[in-house]
């Protein structure tokens, strides 16, 4: 018997294995999830040693606030063009998606390129992680956020490979979706950086 003429009577013991599709959700929710909590840990090092500057820099000397938030409007301006590709996804309109697709890619490259510009000033300026327990906690936090974009990067890339050479299938569908929610999810935890990191550290 499948999940899909199961009867409404039929005890939930007996209605066999979930459809593949709630599988792959469930799990993927987990795995955002889990991302969260791995930020959360970085967000609370990084409270914790905030004032552990060593004589070196602060929050508040080492932000440039016109510089990110020049990052966070690509990032969040990434966040609406992937939207725009969700919306092409549900169309079925290949040529809608894969240029929505490529201006997410683009501006996901742009956020990361003066996020390395911003790291390279500030080690050059010697204010690299090991000068500090706050400048280590600074780099751990905005860098995990890094790697996590350029993984999404390499994603997005590969979905876009998918869609041109298998077309709207459904498991390229829900990977797809799956990619969507991991991009969006790092937006909400790009917030969270800007917020705490450079505007509370600015206005400190």
């Amino acid at each position: 018997m499948t999940a899909a003429t199961v009867r409404p009577d039929v005890p939930i013991s007996e209605r066999g294995p979930a459809p593949k599709s709630i599988v792959i959700a469930y799990g993927f929710w987990i795995f955002l999830l889990s991302d969260f909590v791995l930020f959360s840990g970085f967000f609370a090092s990084y409270a914790v040693l905030g004032s552990a500057t060593a004589g070196g820099p602060d929050a508040k000397a080492i932000a440039d606030l016109p510089l990110v938030s020049g990052e966070t409007a690509v990032l969040l301006l990434s966040s609406f063009t992937c939207g725009l590709a969700g919306i092409a996804l549900n169309a079925r309109h290949a040529r809608g998606f894969q240029v929505a697709m490529a201006a997410t890619a683009l501006l996901g490259g742009m956020f990361l390129l003066l996020e390395v510009g911003e790291f390279a000033r500030l080690i050059g300026d010697g204010h690299g992680p090991q000068r500090s327990a706050f400048l280590s906690a600074f780099f751990a936090l905005v860098g995990c956020h890094g790697v996590h974009v350029t993984l999404g990067l390499l994603w997005l890339t590969t979905m876009m490979a998918q869609v041109w050479a298998k077309g709207f299938r459904e498991d390229v569908r829900r990977r797809t979706l799956c990619f969507m929610l991991f991009w969006h999810a790092l937006d909400i935890v790009w917030i969270g950086v800007f917020t705490i990191v450079y505007l509370l550290g600015a206005y400190a």
